[in-house]
């Protein structure tokens, strides 16, 4: 007689990596970049083309992406998830080093091109270096959440993390998150507002920390000390290989990965509030306060960011595992986010697509409230 064994089991698809390769199309990035950089002419809108045009095409082609992975999936599953997060600091880092390198001296770009090298660049590292920092510093493990801390230093923006962290996802859709783009605000309005409220919201939000554990601001245990050191080394690091032309190069990278966040942070809660209960006393975060996109091939490129509703609801799940909303539960963008953003910069054609929208979202889920203007001007009490 034959003696039989009981078969193991056959791994989710989830665990496979061929379930995860379309998360790693940012790779794709990384040729085009040693082209941008080496060969210059159109090579050097090749990077702007891929991360905006391309993905907008790919959305209309392939649609929305309704389904939703099991949320209470192990977190040994998403190897191949977690993966393309965890090696793309070296990555970034690497065709920084290289730009700096050979950009600011060479004679084979113009200055022109070399401008948009470096803007090209920055574009990379706000759509797909920020977000992956994103996800980083969402998590527990200390590792990952250093990478998080280098890959925002690479774009001088490190005091993103605190903001995010202990201000935007404690009081988005109030008064007191700058990040809460509100109705009628353009986003030329909202981004030197947000660059000034956010840096100092962050520097009071860490001094309030230290403070319930009875330390001073200018602890060692302030995270800015941190930042200014990892930022510092990226200036010197500009410096030694591309000199004061390296450095200005440098900044025009880090300035557009900064302003590309800031684009997202626009799109992701403009116009949505949570209703003030008294007292300074607002309703818990809800998937209603942010803005849900379903689109397949965006999502790809910004590993799920765009399910926003259940990211702010959930902060802690992996982005593999973030879920979608219907509209009864959550407003919908018409398109992903790489479309919405170019809209944004366009303020009338942003408020004939998005106003609407926002008043639609008020009469669905808040009847009730029949004057807005305090939501609107920021006027109501800040939360407690």
């Amino acid at each position: 007689m034959t003696a039989t064994h009981p078969s193991t089991p056959a791994a989710p698809p989830i665990a496979r990596a061929g379930h995860a390769a379309p998360f790693w199309m940012s790779l794709l990035t990384v040729p085009l970049a040693v082209m941008t950089i080496t060969q210059g002419g159109w090579w050097v809108i090749s990077l702007p083309l891929f991360a905006w045009g391309l993905f907008t095409l790919l959305d209309a082609l392939s649609g929305l992406n309704p389904t939703n992975e099991d949320p209470d999936t192990p977190p040994e599953l998403l190897f191949w998830y977690r993966l393309i997060t965890l090696i793309w600091f070296p990555i970034q880092a690497s065709l920084l080093v290289f730009a700096l390198a050979v950009v600011p001296g060479s004679d084979h770009l113009t200055l022109l091109e070399k401008w948009a090298v470096f803007f090209g660049l920055g574009v990379v590292s706000g759509a797909v270096g920020i977000v992956y920092a994103h996800e980083l510093m969402h998590q527990k493990n200390r590792a990952e959440r250093w990478l998080g801390d280098l890959l925002l230093a690479s774009v001088l923006y490190s005091h993103f993390r605190s903001e995010h962290l202990l201000v935007h996802h404690r009081y988005v859709g109030t008064v007191r998150d700058a990040v809460t783009a509100r109705y009628n605000e353009g986003f030329h309005r909202f981004f030197p507002r947000v660059l000034r409220d956010g840096f100092t919201s962050a520097l009071r939000a860490e001094a309030e920390r230290l403070k319930k554990r009875g330390r001073s601001p200018w602890s060692l245990q302030n995270p800015f000390w941190r930042y200014a050191a990892l930022q510092g080394a990226w200036v010197a690091l500009a410096l030694a290989l591309g000199g004061v032309g390296g450095l200005i190069l440098f900044c025009v990278c880090a300035f557009t990965a900064i302003w590309q966040l800031e684009l997202t942070n626009y799109i992701e809660h403009y116009g949505l509030t949570r209703k003030h209960l008294g007292d300074g006393k607002y309703e818990h975060v809800k998937p209603r306060h942010s803005w849900n996109a379903s689109h397949r091939a965006s999502n790809w490129l910004l590993i799920n960011l765009q399910r926003h509703s259940d990211h702010h609801y959930k902060p802690d799940r992996r982005f593999p595992l973030l879920q979608t909303y219907a509209e009864d539960e959550a407003p919908q963008l018409p398109y992903g986010y790489p479309l919405m953003a170019q809209i944004a910069m366009i303020p009338p054609l942003w408020r004939r697509v998005m106003n609407p929208r926002v008043r639609a979202w008020r009469k669905q889920f808040y009847p009730e409230i029949a004057d807005w203007r305090p939501y609107r001007d920021g006027t109501l009490p800040p939360p407690r």
